[in-house]
């Protein structure tokens, strides 16, 4: 009897995906002391009849149905911003929603790349997206909230969250209205020293932090604060010390820089050795909340 072929290896595709994700943003530059970063789920080299096309989808959270999605659009790579496993697993069953969809991805040859926190501390990843819808066309300055200590060659300026300085003076309304416009939400949530004249107010800058960053920007020296989620009293203290806190759920800070900025990047990427690379934006990911007429 032949023994067992011990020749496991992804199939190029997916180490292409997974090359040019690294390019840009790579794993080193992550939190990786909590955060779990880079190829979690692979998939097998099959044969040429059994190959899967190159296509690509784009996820924020990676959830069954977007895993459904993803089968759908034939694709055999899915780039999940929010890591799909972020602790062991002792068992794979379906009785548990996030096992279902990996047991359907397995089953159909789907490997997952997660970048999460290496995508925030990028000098040119969600942070700075963050930053400029923000600002509209307004000139500043960024700078890491919590710069890398020790930044790749090339990837200087990377760090957690970012700290915005305009060059003239900004009414905080039309800053708001700014993030709203790019984030496409027609309401946000505000949280202000002087709920009547608050959009008046000229601000000279902005700490910005995509998810749950209030840890990471709530000692920033700033006029206003961005950031996806904040608790009650943390709210309560920012507006006590004279500062405008902006909330827009946790991944709405997050998917716009996924679908303005990360599909054309991979794409373009990809075609550069794959040219009928596809990348695609999930459809059906969406923030679990959405504020509703009651």
């Amino acid at each position: 009897m032949a023994a067992a072929s011990t020749n496991y290896r992804s199939p190029t595709f997916t180490q292409l995906v997974v090359g040019a994700m690294r390019k840009h943003f790579p794993e080193e530059i992550a939190e990786r002391s909590w955060d779990n970063v880079g190829l979690l789920f692979g998939n097998i080299e099959t044969s040429p009849d059994e190959r899967k096309p190159p296509v690509v989808l784009v996820t924020n959270d990676l959830t069954y149905a977007v895993a459904q999605e993803a089968v759908e659009k034939g694709a055999s790579v899915v780039v999940s911003y929010h890591p799909i496993i972020f602790s062991g697993l002792k068992s794979i069953t379906t009785n548990d929603p996030q096992q279902a969809t990996l047991l359907l991805l397995a089953s159909r040859g789907v490997a997952v790349y997660c970048p999460h926190t290496a995508l925030d501390a990028a000098p040119r990843g969600i942070n700075a997206w963050l930053a400029d819808s923000l600002a509209g066309d307004a000139p500043f300055e960024r700078t890491a909230a919590t710069p890398n200590p020790a930044p790749l060659a090339g990837f200087e300026g990377a760090g957690s969250g970012g700290v915005l300085r305009f060059s003239t003076p900004q009414k905080a309304g039309r800053l708001v209205s700014n993030l709203a416009a790019a984030i496409g939400m027609q309401h946000v949530m505000v949280a202000a020293p002087d709920r009547q004249g608050w959009r008046e107010r000229e601000v000279s800058s902005a700490a910005v932090c995509a998810g749950s960053g209030w840890g990471v920007v709530k000692d920033a020296d700033a006029d206003v604060i961005v950031t996806g989620e904040v608790s009650h009293h943390n709210a309560l203290q920012a507006v006590q010390l004279g500062k405008i806190v902006v909330t827009v759920f946790h991944s709405n800070s997050e998917r716009g820089f996924l679908r303005e900025r990360l599909v054309p990047l991979l794409e373009g990427e990809l075609r550069e050795t794959e040219p009928g690379a596809k990348v695609f934006m999930s459809q059906v990911d969406r923030d679990p909340f959405e504020i509703v007429q009651a």
